[in-house]
């Protein structure tokens, strides 16, 4: 901000001195003076007396004997705005706990769900925080999308007065890793606001990541402010706590108090010609007393195989019962133990190989990872045993495992069942992982222990996630349109289970594709059945190995085209759920074409009419 004679008490003369000297200072220099103009007397003896003698803190309470900040206080609180997009709910509780901790040191701080922000007052705005997630394919959630678009547009306001942070969350198995945040903090920036702390990514185990970030903006802020509660070291640590509703019970079951849940059936779908075996699980959820929607997921907590486990071990030369305390608060346990339930070792990712260069020694590694394009290449089909056995560690000692490895994923898997049908029970439908890379054979982590390691009986340690954003209507009059391929037949088996037991009829058109007819039509029965009852009105399939010109569900719709747009303007919501590499983005041009074709839209108009159909949840998508 340039000041001048219109903004300020200043004359001609002492702006030019002003504004030669502002460019030229540090934020922290900045910081400092603004502090010494409020309260001058204040430095200027903390000055005198730190080259004499130690402050009387008895005769003079403005000084403190801890390493907090000497806070001048003032009549107004400064205003902080914490903007946040969410998609399942995460970015919401981490905002929510950053609003809690803002308040009780006295700032006055503003929530905000990213829609209901007022777009139009954004560069009034003195301090603005964004904690946003990334969905799809690298894009903002759906509440996080006028936002985003404003930023991006040519309305977008000139931001100098603006500081800002982001922190952004994602999933580093993804190449768009967090990428909504990312686009948030650079274009923020391009309009000109000031970064005050540099963009924190969070992975899926966001937590402890984000409750040093919020630490960290305290402490930051309590250095710019005169008005607030020091951040005392003796403060409670910041906690991100379960979201709790009152259906919940008192400790409600989520990733660190998972449900046990018993193995009930496990069959297989497909017939053993099928390329990709696909399992049918039922577990039970006889205790657990939160319900579910069609839409929502199952969360399986699983654990490495112990022939990988031991096979890592002895690569790395170590003992297996080595002792490994992977936190202060934590007892120590066998390196075999923590490898098997704690690390991920199956997969590599940028990250970890980042890691690994700091830590291993080893020059050639590197020299390697300075190179994207290596990176991305060398990761694919590879697991931490090649990591070890291409680049041998001069260096690596058990107890750096925590700084080398991110924590073991849980899997989430869209429900197959009705709560309605099944009050005690749930079902999933997983595709078994199984191929061969550089000489050696993979198996996914969950999906193998689920098809060969959990037989019936067993328990798993799961929990039930809601998704606001993948949700069936139950009126009669609206048309709903399901796309899905492979595993992705999952919520809608759970949706027409439902509408059947509640004797729902109506326009509902299911396009549904795998490979091959007779070896991996997935619940067959169940999807001819209520066609014939009329639970289902239409049903269009794409086997992509029965023919020589591969056949995919995009297809199917521009096949359909005219009626596909019919059921578009008689108000029909789209519902996207499968693989997003190999489906998604297919499916997306194609009703790019429908729109172009039946309505006569331009490729700028469609994108910007199923923009729209997103953000009213008139296209819903659940891809992974």
């Amino acid at each position: 901000m340039q000041l001048n004679q219109t903004n300020t008490p200043f004359n001609e003369e002492q702006l030019a001195l002003i504004n030669q000297l502002l460019p030229m200072l540090s934020t922290e220099q900045q910081h400092w003076l603004s502090g010494y103009l409020i309260n001058p007397n204040a430095h200027q003896s903390e000055h005198d007396t730190s080259a004499t003698q130690e402050p009387n803190t008895a005769d003079n309470p403005e000084y403190e004997t801890d390493n907090t900040t000497s806070i001048v206080n003032s009549a107004e609180p400064i205003d902080v705005n914490i903007l946040y997009g969410t998609e399942t709910g995460n970015a919401e509780e981490i905002a929510e706990t950053f609003e809690g901790k803002l308040k009780e040191h006295n700032f006055n701080a503003h929530l905000w769900d990213m829609d209901d922000f007022p777009k139009e007052s954004l560069s009034d705005v003195e301090h603005l925080f964004i904690i946003c997630s990334t969905q799809g394919v690298g894009e903002p959630p759906i509440n996080a999308l006028d936002l985003y678009d404003y930023l991006h547009s040519d309305e977008a306001p000139q931001l100098e007065s603006v500081n800002f942070a982001v922190l952004a969350l994602g999933d580093q198995d993804f190449p768009d890793f967090c990428q909504a945040g990312k686009d948030f903090d650079h274009i923020l920036g391009e309009l000109g606001a000031n970064r005050i702390a540099d963009r924190v990514d969070c992975d899926f185990d966001f937590e402890e990541t984000a409750e040093q970030w919020i630490s960290n903006m305290l402490e930051l802020l309590s250095q710019t402010s005169t008005n607030i509660d020091t951040i005392d070291e003796d403060d409670e640590p910041v906690t991100i706590d379960e979201p709790v509703t009152i259906d919940e019970p008192e400790v409600p079951f989520s990733r660190s108090n998972p449900f046990q849940a018993e193995v009930l059936t496990n069959t297989v779908l497909t017939q053993p010609e099928a390329s990709r075996e696909v399992r049918h699980l039922e577990l039970s959820l006889e205790g657990y007393s939160e319900t579910y929607e069609p839409g929502d997921s199952l969360v399986v907590m699983p654990h490495n195989d112990l022939t990988l486990v031991s096979s890592l071990i002895s690569a790395l030369g170590w003992e297996a019962d080595t002792n490994i305390q992977l936190s202060d608060n934590d007892a120590p346990r066998s390196l075999k133990d923590v490898l098997l339930y704690d690390f991920e070792i199956s997969k590599l990712t940028p990250a970890l190989l980042h890691n690994a260069a700091e830590l291993f020694g080893n020059p050639m590694l590197n020299a390697n990872v300075q190179k994207s394009e290596w990176i991305q290449n060398y990761i694919y089909g590879r697991d931490v045993i090649d990591l070890i056995q291409d680049f041998t560690p001069v260096s690596l000692e058990p107890q750096m495992l925590p700084q080398l490895l991110r924590k073991l994923p849980p899997r989430e898997y869209s429900i197959a069942s009705s709560n309605q049908v099944n009050p005690s029970s749930v079902d999933i439908t997983v595709r078994v992982v199984k191929y061969e890379a550089h000489r050696r054979e993979r198996f996914g982590v969950c999906s193998v222990q689920l098809a060969e390691r959990t037989p019936i009986g067993d328990k798993l340690p799961v929990y039930l996630k809601k998704n606001p954003n993948f949700k069936f209507p139950y009126e009669a009059d609206t048309p709903v349109i399901m796309i899905g391929a492979g595993t992705g037949i999952a919520p809608y088996r759970a949706y027409l289970q439902e509408r059947a037991h509640l004797g729902l009829k109506g326009s509902q058109w299911l396009i549904f594709g795998n490979q091959n007819y007779y070896h991996d039509f997935l619940y067959q029965n169940d999807l001819e059945s209520w066609l014939n009852e009329g639970v289902l009105s239409k049903l269009d399939l794409a086997f992509s190995r029965e023919t020589e010109n591969k056949i995919y569900v995009q297809h199917r719709i521009e096949e359909n085209s005219a009626e596909f747009y019919q059921w578009i303007t008689q108000g029909a919501i789209i519902y996207l759920c499968g693989n997003k590499d190999e489906m998604a983005s297919g499916v997306h041009q194609s009703l790019i074409n429908v729109l172009k074709r039946e309505g006569n839209y331009n490729q700028v108009d469609a994108e910007n009419y199923l923009t729209e159909m997103i953000k009213h949840q008139r296209y819903q998508r659940d891809v992974y």
